[in-house]
């Protein structure tokens, strides 16, 4: 499998960025509400880790040369 061309972004990737910011909010959340004591949702908070790590993960896929992966056999 290919991975996407250098200076693009193609579906997988916008997905697996969808999946990046879905899973930093919840550990952001977790991580939040472990230090208050009690279930805390701070939106603004899990809003700005989202967009963060989202952003992040496509800035790196962006800048990534393509490259070939293949499938381990066990």
């Amino acid at each position: 499998m290919k991975t996407s061309n250098l200076y693009s972004i193609d579906l997988k990737d916008l997905a697996k960025g969808l999946i990046v910011a879905i899973g930093s909010a919840v550990v952001a959340t977790i991580q939040t509400s472990f230090q208050a004591g009690s279930l805390s949702l701070n939106w603004k908070l899990i809003g700005t880790v989202a967009l963060g790590a989202g952003i992040a993960y496509i800035s790196k896929n962006f800048f990534t040369p393509p490259s070939i992966k293949t499938p381990v056999n066990n």
